[in-house]
């Protein structure tokens, strides 16, 4: 029977963390379930920098960016000493259950708690949607949203100066961010692994746009890690009829207001996560798919292969 649950943010912050917290807490609060809040991760874990929470404690979060516990990134938590300092601190504050919210990396860790006996269940959170078991993570959405306020705001820009921007979002390997942004913006181009980066092609399709369609901007939307964006820009300006500029988005794509639909997607997944502690279950991830939150064991989410989006990129190929 579990009595006490423990929460913890771990990675890179995402838009909608505090509303998974606050889910969390208060469902928990609700079926008379002690919680306990974990600073910094993985780190304060092991450090034991935990607190008792309360309804109050997560009150006027669920539309604040990033997240009240503090994240942090702690390597060594793969060795079995770190682990085993982590679980006694677990065992000294009556923590029978875990949830973490975070990415692949936090799932990890979750998984190595729930073999050596402390059942945990991982909540997707990261804009990158690069998580397999889950349509979309908690934070995508309002990264989205950032990316394509941005670039309509570029846009304005470069159809008054004859200018091709290309902008770097964030991925993390994972093309989603690109493609949304590039297919809600309507880009004249997308570049992300899924894709692949071909230069001399790009120069080709910018100068059929300039010459043949005579378009007077364009936007080139790149997944990070693909290029160097700046040296990008730089070709555009001297092999076409573009004046070219680099545009990286960076970190602002973490912070703001999650969107609605964000709270809404951590609340539920909240909610999920204390129910299947409460049935004793561990050692599993929370996911939304077609609309229906579901779960599945986090070993066979970090196997899975990410969900195709040829579709995507095929309706993208058509709208240009």
């Amino acid at each position: 029977m579990v009595r006490k649950i423990g929460i913890l943010t771990s990675g890179g912050d995402a838009p909608g963390m505090n509303a998974a917290i606050r889910a969390v807490t208060r469902i928990a609060l609700n079926n008379g379930v002690d919680v306990v809040g974990i600073r910094n991760g993985y780190k304060g874990l092991y450090e034991d920098n935990m607190f008792d929470m309360d309804k109050r404690s997560v009150s006027n979060i669920l539309s604040r960016g990033g997240t009240t516990l503090g994240s942090a990134r702690l390597p060594e938590f793969k060795e079995d000493n770190i682990q085993e300092v982590c679980i006694d601190n677990l065992k000294k504050h009556d923590v029978d259950a875990l949830v973490v919210v975070g990415g692949d990396g936090s799932y990890r860790g979750a998984l190595a708690l729930t073999q050596k006996g402390v059942n945990c269940v991982g909540l997707p959170g990261t804009i990158d949607n690069d998580i397999s078991g889950t349509d979309y993570t908690i934070g995508f959405n309002t990264a989205l949203n950032t990316c394509v306020e941005n670039v309509d705001k570029l846009r304005d820009t470069s159809s008054s100066h004859h200018r091709c921007s290309v902008v770097e979002v964030m991925g993390n390997h994972c093309g989603d961010l690109a493609l949304y942004t590039a297919l809600s913006c309507g880009a004249e181009m997308v570049i992300t692994p899924e894709t692949g980066y071909d230069e001399m092609e790009v120069m080709e399709q910018l100068r059929y746009l300039g010459e043949a369609v005579q378009k007077d901007h364009a936007i080139i939307i790149v997944s990070e890690k693909i290029c160097d964006c700046e040296a990008l820009a730089t070709k555009i300006s001297q092999n076409t009829n573009f004046s070219g500029r680099a545009t990286v988005l960076g970190h602002i794509q973490r912070g703001g207001s999650p969107s609605p639909f964000d709270r809404n997607l951590a609340s539920r997944m909240g909610e999920k996560a204390v129910d299947l502690l409460m049935e004793g279950i561990g050692g599993h991830c929370v996911g939304m798919i077609d609309n229906e939150i579901t779960s599945l064991p986090i070993e066979e989410a970090l196997n899975k292969p990410k969900k195709s989006r040829k579709h995507l990129y095929r309706l993208f190929d058509r709208l240009i």
